[in-house]
């Protein structure tokens, strides 16, 4: 068993444990404030464009050619190009945030053999698949914990370049959204757009009365225009949800850290007591025997004493006798 300077150290190093992770999980429910604020305030631009570009879709006249109209479907799954954008954080102490959302990309990532590239946000990531040998084709660092517009701006135009290119088919995006205290890891095809697709599918019945609609400079330029904004407001979004979901997971972890050295701590004072009560107590005794045995020295030496001169007396008469 630990003597009671071992466990008085522990104490103090629970404590100062606690200090820290206390500290952080009072930064993280305040930037997940900061963060909740920030997604609302882009949903209303998410949306509009979201539903301007199913307006500009479903009034395209005929024989309009575009890329982000292109739906891939000639293309067989086993021959197509996937491009897969992982928001990881860049750091850990956040329970199973970036677990989940690594072990969803590998599921991925396996289906298609060589086949794909790999767009990185975060260090945890980048880490990740660099010590597993998988090659990633960019890593955009120290973006999840300042989520911006201008960072978003530069992921939609490397991805649309690579798009635009046809170096890649088809993009998905596995990132991590947050409801309540539930944080929900999700894979959802980003390129070519699903609103686009289904649109396309429709079939227009005869006699339906559609707006009239002036698309100068063209119906392809407005698309050109329209889709790399809503491609970065999707950015934006996934980089936000994904900021509010570390935050989140961060400060549950945090709280259960927390409970867990107070749960530490209950017990090691229990111990630290019952070693301290043990040692009072054999000092007691140690003290209580210690006296004992001095006052039986004094009792011993006390009754040396009184017999020493009856033994003179014994000796003189011995001597007087022998005279």
């Amino acid at each position: 068993m630990a003597n009671i300077k071992e466990i008085r150290d522990r104490i103090n190093s629970v404590n100062d444990t606690r200090k820290i992770t206390n500290a952080m999980y009072l930064i993280s429910s305040t930037k997940l404030r900061k963060a909740k604020k920030m997604l609302t305030d882009t949903e209303p631009f998410f949306f509009a464009t979201q539903a301007m570009i199913s307006r500009v879709v479903r009034h395209l006249p005929e024989g309009v050619e575009n890329i982000f109209l292109e739906s891939k479907s000639d293309i067989p799954d086993n021959e197509k190009k996937r491009g897969y954008i992982v928001f990881t954080d860049d750091k850990g102490l956040a329970g199973a945030y970036n677990h989940n959302v690594l072990k969803l990309a590998e599921e991925n990532i396996s289906k298609n053999g060589d086949n794909f590239k790999l767009f990185v946000i975060g260090e945890v990531g980048r880490f990740h698949f660099l010590s597993r040998n998988i090659s990633i084709e960019e890593s955009f660092m120290f973006t999840s914990q300042n989520p911006t517009l201008h960072r978003a701006r530069k992921i939609a135009a490397e991805i649309l370049d690579y798009y635009d290119r046809r170096e890649i088919d088809e993009f998905y995006c596995i990132y991590t959204t947050v409801h309540g205290n539930v944080c929900e890891t999700r894979y959802e095809k980003l390129l070519p757009l699903e609103i686009i697709t289904n649109i396309r599918k429709e079939h227009v019945h005869t006699g339906t009365m559609l707006e009239e609609f002036l698309m100068e400079p063209s119906p392809s330029a407005i698309l050109d225009n329209i889709v790399p904004n809503y491609i970065t407001g999707y950015i934006y979004g996934a980089l936000v949800e994904a900021f509010c979901s570390v935050q989140s997971s961060r400060m549950m972890a945090m709280d259960s850290a927390n409970k867990n050295a107070q749960k530490m701590l209950d017990a090691l004072q229990r111990t630290y007591n019952r070693q301290r009560q043990a040692m009072i107590t054999q000092e007691i005794t140690e003290v209580a025997s210690g006296a004992k045995a001095l006052k039986r020295a004094k009792q011993q030496k006390a009754r040396k004493s009184r017999k020493a001169p009856d033994a003179k007396i014994i000796d003189e008469t011995r001597r007087n006798t022998v005279e």
